[in-house]
């Protein structure tokens, strides 16, 4: 092991408040870091975009053993269900180094916030949305995180397959009101 510690930041193609980033994935790998010692959590970040929407969310690292330390980081990440995307940035011999890791796909649903007739926000809950949606997903993805904007809302679904998500949900999209005139976008 060396004396002086690798900075790394474990970039999370992942569009999660910085709660849940701790929750999902820092505090997990801090917990096993302990009881190994290859690496430790040194803090994490959130990115926005201009508008506030989240880029992506990163954890911050000392390592202390390279070899050991990068395909566990990238390994547990994954397991936690990083998506597609994520990356292990770190300098080694005087070089940026970059591993990636992740395997969910992502898919963002905006839900329209200002357009839709008023009965349709007085009657419908975004929170019935969100509890269908996981649901209809079972064990295929899940709703890891969410953003509410000026104009609209987004949930963002990470799973085996963002088509496969778009395709289970479609029905009750179709069917709910509240989701009239939602746009889809691909993050992962």
């Amino acid at each position: 092991m060396s004396n002086e510690p690798i900075l790394a930041y474990a970039r999370l193609n992942a569009r999660i408040m910085p709660f849940d980033r701790g929750e999902r994935y820092e505090d997990p790998l801090q917990e096993a870091l302990e009881a190994n010692r290859f690496a430790e959590v040194t803090g994490g970040g959130t990115m926005q975009s201009e508008n506030g929407e989240i880029d992506y969310c990163g954890i911050d690292l000392d390592i202390f053993n390279r070899d050991e330390a990068v395909p566990f980081i990238c390994d547990f990440l994954a397991e936690c269900g990083a998506p597609k995307g994520s990356v292990l940035q770190y300098e080694f011999d005087g070089r940026q180094q970059e591993t990636p890791f992740g395997f969910l796909e992502g898919l963002a649903i905006y839900f329209n916030g200002t357009d839709l007739p008023d009965e349709v926000y007085e009657k419908c809950d975004i929170n019935h949305v969100y509890d269908e949606v996981n649901r209809l997903l079972d064990d295929r993805g899940e709703i890891q995180g969410h953003w509410q904007g000026p104009t609209e809302t987004a949930l963002y679904l990470y799973g085996y397959s963002a088509s496969e998500m778009r395709d289970l949900i479609a029905e009750f999209m179709v069917s709910y009101p509240l989701c009239d005139r939602a746009r889809y976008a691909t993050i992962a």
